[in-house]
């Protein structure tokens, strides 16, 4: 499947009503914490029957230099916490950037592997008082399910939700075009 023929999450209007939903997180909640939870508790209920297998975000550990991402709010169950920065989350907040993958077995040794099922994942970073502090993480069983508009419409719920202050680039591990 190419970079073209991905299947995406939703469309504008999908992602236009969950960035306004967001909106409220910003306002209800002050807190760091919570406005994590309430920004899983609200992509959870979106996603969870279009092909999204695990929602969260980690955090880096409070050490300097930071070694490793430690794990905040999730649906629906744990996974793995501490994971190292040599993989996609890792890789995302190291760059400040987005990382879109369509097939997690293209990355190899560098795939921190919490659900061996694990197929696709996209990954945006996020940011409080001008700093990145850590990484939006969503995985699915399906081969590249995440899209561009995805890429928006995630960068838009965590606009709305405090989370995310600037554009950021995306890097994308794309399956061979057949």
């Amino acid at each position: 499947m190419s970079s073209q023929h991905r299947r995406g999450l939703g469309d504008e209007r999908f992602y236009e009503a969950l960035a306004k939903e967001a909106s409220e997180v910003r306002v209800t909640h002050a807190d760091f914490t919570a406005k994590l939870a309430q920004v899983i508790a609200l992509l959870w209920r979106a996603f969870e029957s279009r092909g999204v297998s695990w929602v969260g975000f980690y955090i880096p550990d409070s050490r300097a230099p930071i070694e490793s991402l430690l794990l905040a709010a999730r649906e629906p169950k744990p996974a793995c916490s501490p994971i190292g920065l040599h993989g996609a989350c890792g890789q995302a907040f190291l760059e400040e950037q987005i990382r879109l993958i369509e097939d997690v077995a293209l990355l190899g040794a560098h795939y921190v592997a919490c659900d061996p099922r694990d197929r696709s994942e996209i990954v945006v970073p996020i940011f409080r008082d001008g700093q990145c502090a850590g990484v939006l993480d969503i995985d699915s069983f399906e081969l590249a399910c995440f899209g561009q508009a995805d890429v928006d419409g995630l960068a838009a719920i965590l606009r709305n939700s405090g989370l995310l202050d600037r554009p950021l680039n995306v890097r994308s591990d794309c399956l061979p075009k057949t």
